[in-house]
């Protein structure tokens, strides 16, 4: 007797490139903090803020975009995709939700 193959859920390029724009906002996000914290706290260079807000800025764009073609591709409720849009704007945000959405199965298309 042999078993029946079991479905697995499909990784699109869709929820692949979500979890890598995802991780990249909060890179940047980290970097611009930390170049905040030289211009403003130290006063020892504003470089850091000069590269990661150019930086950040194109992150956050590119995440913004990322998350509605993913959260069109993948079908996501109307929830997931504000909550995806919302976790750009606090630091750090979109890598716990990149985290919690895998776990959820949003970064996979359902299954039938």
């Amino acid at each position: 007797m042999t078993a029946a193959p079991t479905q697995v859920p499909t990784t699109t390029w869709a929820g692949k490139a979500f979890a890598a724009i995802a991780l990249i906002e909060a890179f940047t996000w980290a970097g611009l903090l930390v170049g905040m914290y030289l211009k403003y706290g130290s006063g020892s260079t504003d470089l850091g803020v000069w590269l990661f807000g150019r930086l950040h800025g194109l992150a956050f764009i590119s995440y913004v975009v990322v998350a509605i073609v993913a959260g069109s591709q993948l079908r996501w409720p109307l929830w997931a995709l504000l909550l995806a849009l919302l976790a750009a704007i606090p630091p750090l945000f979109t890598l716990p939700l990149e985290l919690w959405y895998r776990k959820r199965g949003l970064l996979t298309l359902p299954l039938a």
